[in-house]
């Protein structure tokens, strides 16, 4: 009868004390999404809103995910040789719309890729 009671007790504090410490790694982990982004080497944003925004103008472009540029829940890192590539294709753009007299964004990621991974470099592609 004495382990009986133990047992109760032990189960009555796991129930008690397990969602606790789930809630507290939830708001770990979502203190961590809500942060702003870190290694912007070729956008000229800081807060997560503004990065999130061109990230879904950059998955539209060229019709990928997020993983495609960027490790998996690390997008700081620079371990995914596509993610320079990118920033390349970042700065041409860059400089072709800073070139417009009116410095308008007139070429975009979608202007060559139309939604796909490899540009359309030729009419019919």
């Amino acid at each position: 009868m004495k382990y009986g009671i133990q047992i109760c007790l032990l189960f009555a504090a796991l129930f008690v004390f397990l969602p606790l410490y789930a809630q507290e790694k939830k708001e770990e982990t979502a203190n961590r999404e809500l942060q702003n982004p870190t290694n912007l080497k070729v956008l000229k944003v800081t807060t997560r809103e503004d990065v999130e925004q061109i990230m879904r103008t950059f998955t539209a472009g060229l019709g990928v995910q997020c993983n495609y540029c960027h490790v998996q829940d690390t997008f700081a890192a620079d371990d995914n040789p596509k993610k320079e590539i990118a920033r390349r294709m970042i700065r041409l753009i860059q400089k072709i719309n800073d070139d417009f007299p009116d410095r308008k964004m007139h070429v975009s990621c979608y202007t060559c890729h139309r939604g796909e991974a490899e540009p359309k470099t030729a009419p019919g592609e």
